[in-house]
């Protein structure tokens, strides 16, 4: 038993460096897609809160149209997606694989799609007296946004951050197809194609207590906020 013990730390020190780069793949990857949920997810979910049915701002075609593409990107099959966008990323980046930043561009557009939809849905659940309220003060759809809106829902918004970025690690170990390395490729190439389940299975341990990292502090921080 010891000695197995000691075999298996001897195989995971020697896979360490190539392990850590991984996660450094996995986080530019994350990041990217993080940021893209937050400069354009918010502003799109916040348009498509603004002119739903109901709204002072109601539009009812920009909804429809903004709508519609929010619904065909969430969806698409992500791995069909990574595929149909490998001419446009070449087109722009100038290479489409082998680099996590060109594996980045995939995450983005689904970051936003899927963030955007947590935005939304998080806005509708405001009690309707609050915007009542705002507009009786004679608020601007700027203030109404910024004073009310985000500030009654940013606990919700928070936890529909936290939601998203787990399905982004989910989507990140995808991107291992074409060449956008990150844990989740270092578990199939190192492990899984290898049959050194012990490295697989570290590999996954890692992706696991990422995302409870993430779920910790997302769920701390929204309670942290929540102020009712």
């Amino acid at each position: 038993m010891a000695e197995s013990i000691s075999l298996y730390i001897e195989r995971v020190l020697e896979y360490l460096p190539r392990m850590l780069e991984s996660l450094g793949e996995t986080g530019i990857m994350l990041f990217f897609a993080m940021l893209a949920a937050i400069l354009m997810g918010i502003p799109v979910g916040t348009l498509l809160y603004l002119t739903s049915s109901g709204q002072a701002t109601e539009n009812r075609l920009l909804n429809r149209i903004i709508n519609a593409l929010v619904n065909i990107i969430r969806s698409f099959p992500f791995l069909l997606l990574v595929v149909a966008m490998q001419p446009f990323i070449r087109q722009v980046y100038g290479r489409a694989t082998g680099d996590p930043i060109a594996a980045s561009f995939p995450m983005v557009v689904i970051a936003i799609a899927l963030y955007a939809r947590f935005v939304e849905q998080s806005l509708k659940e405001i009690p309707k007296g609050i915007i009542e309220t705002a507009q009786s003060m004679g608020a601007t759809t700027w203030q109404l946004v910024w004073k009310f809106l985000y500030v009654e829902a940013r606990s919700s918004l928070v936890i529909g951050f936290t939601t998203a970025v787990i399905s982004f690690v989910s989507y990140s170990t995808i991107m291992g197809v074409v060449g956008g390395g990150g844990i989740g490729d270092f578990a199939i190439r190192y492990g899984y194609q290898r049959y050194e389940t012990d490295i697989m299975y570290t590999a996954i341990v890692l992706i696991i207590i990422l995302v409870e990292i993430f779920q910790w502090l997302g769920l701390k921080l929204a309670k942290k906020l929540d102020k009712r």
